[in-house]
């Protein structure tokens, strides 16, 4: 029988794909939890169509997430954080939430899983971060980290 997937199926494949499977598997496992559509004229009809939109969809992100790390490569952040007087170390370590923070306030939509740090910034100084976005986009963004 063959049925289209709603929804990703470990071991059977992601949503979307047209499979092959038995009748018994899709009347009495598939069809009941809604995990699968039969492969009918309209049903296939309805699937080009929803991975028309999807690939659109997918252009218009790739645009705006391709302007968003044009205008943030090169950027430069600059921190004040306080630091100790007797060592010069920073009290607080500057991580990838706070620069997504910094960078959130300026207008860019930057998340923390997009800051892509080995180990948070614990010096005063100029730093180079790394930034990752979908479709294997990145930036690179310096980060000045001052004395208060």
């Amino acid at each position: 029988m063959r049925v289209i997937l709603l929804q990703d199926i470990k071991n059977l494949g992601k949503k979307g794909e047209i499979k092959n499977v038995s009748i018994g598997f899709a009347r009495n496992f598939l069809l009941p939890k809604n995990f699968v559509k039969i492969a009918t004229k309209n049903a296939l009809a309805e699937l080009e169509s929803f991975k028309k939109q999807l690939e659109q969809k997918a252009t218009q992100d790739l645009d705006k997430v391709g302007e968003a790390v044009s205008s943030l490569d090169g950027y430069e952040v600059v921190l004040h954080e306080k630091i100790s007087k007797d060592s010069g170390n920073l009290y607080a370590s500057v991580t990838a939430l706070k620069i997504a923070k910094v960078l959130k306030e300026a207008g860019f939509d930057v998340k923390k899983e997009n800051v892509k740090l080995a180990e948070p910034i614990k010096e005063l100084g100029e730093h180079t971060v790394q930034l990752e976005f979908d479709h294997n986009l990145e930036a690179e963004i310096k980060v000045i980290v001052e004395s208060e």
